[in-house]
């Protein structure tokens, strides 16, 4: 395979830029009036005032919570595309969001006084019992791996584990507490969830970036793999374990949002090509910008009010999916 060539890095880089000046914008705009100045000082400075403390202390974690977020969803979404071969997969979409917003439930329920670590850990597991029903349930026919077969599974499966994480909400008392993860949003995010979340989300970009020459030749063909001479159980269980790692950490941080990862990677292959070496680093990146992007509209659109990122995403997400859907399921590239 070819090395990464110069357009891509062009590309890279100016997306890398993009970024930098959406998260600039980001950090501007909100409830409070903010200057250039306020921003500079909050960043570079131990002055305090309100304004100051605001910025530091609430806007900087929310936006840089968005961008690790966005990068997770968006990367999780690429790998299962290509896992998949499955144009329609998607975190939210596939039963791992609902899986993972499940056990988050449990836990509540269970352990009170559950630290954001174990928390974490809960939704981890959640995530990966929906994927392995999502999964199971379409390799039951032959032929499985359908788009549609898998989507109709998504759907089955994502319907039970919401229904059961409300029926626990009412039948324990703390659907307060529940809806508070999981109305997709990241009001309340602290520098201490970060210190948690955030580590993991790198290792799995990193681990995955570094798997994606593998994950493109898995998303052409298993033959081709195996005649390369790919390990391809092996190089399956790393990214399916990834993929949970990014979208169990997503729901633990934010609660469900659907549409990202399936939205990021169609944007991504039509810059940038179907090679996952550029496909996976480019969906984090894009995938940061869609984030920060929402979640300045929720801040922003009904000020003081807040407007939950899950439904901005979805008013944007739902007609790209039917586009999608409407092609047969194709790749957009």
């Amino acid at each position: 395979m070819k090395c990464i060539d110069k357009p891509f890095m062009y590309k890279f880089i100016l997306a890398i830029c993009v970024l930098i000046g959406i998260f600039s914008i980001s950090m501007l705009l909100g409830a409070v009036n903010t200057s250039v100045r306020d921003v500079w000082l909050a960043l570079t400075s131990s002055q305090q005032n309100s304004t100051i403390t605001i910025i530091r202390e609430i806007r900087l974690p929310r936006e840089i919570a968005a961008v690790f977020v966005g990068a997770a969803l968006g990367v999780s979404g690429a790998i299962m595309q290509g896992l998949t071969r499955n144009p329609l997969a998607d975190p939210g979409l596939l039963g791992i969001t609902a899986g993972a917003n499940a056990a988050l439930a449990i836990t509540i329920v269970l352990i009170p006084s559950a630290n954001y670590f174990v928390i974490m850990f809960a939704c981890m597991i959640g995530a990966m019992m929906g994927a392995l029903l999502v999964l199971g349930i379409g390799a039951l026919h032959k032929g499985g791996f359908s788009p549609f077969r898998i989507l109709l599974a998504g759907a089955a499966v994502s319907a039970f584990f919401y229904a059961l994480a409300e029926g626990i909400g009412l039948y324990f008392k703390v659907s307060k507490n529940i809806s508070m993860w999981t109305a997709g949003g990241l009001i309340g995010t602290t520098w201490n969830q970060l210190q948690i979340i955030v580590p993991f989300i790198l290792l799995g970009i990193i681990v995955s970036i570094c798997l994606s020459r593998h994950l493109t030749i898995l998303s052409l063909s298993e033959e081709v793999a195996i005649g390369l001479g790919e390990k391809i159980n092996h190089i399956k269980m790393i990214l399916f374990s990834i993929m949970i790692i990014l979208a169990g950490t997503s729901v633990a941080l934010v609660g469900s949002l659907a549409f990202v990862g399936l939205m990021i990677p169609h944007l991504v292959r039509a810059i940038v090509g179907t090679d996952y070496r550029k496909v996976l680093p480019m969906s984090a990146i894009l995938g940061a910008c869609f984030m920060l992007i929402a979640n300045t509209i929720g801040r922003t659109i009904q000020a003081p009010y807040e407007t939950p990122i899950a439904a901005i995403v979805s008013i944007i997400g739902l007609p790209f999916f039917l586009y999608i859907v409407h092609k047969g399921g194709k790749r957009w590239i």
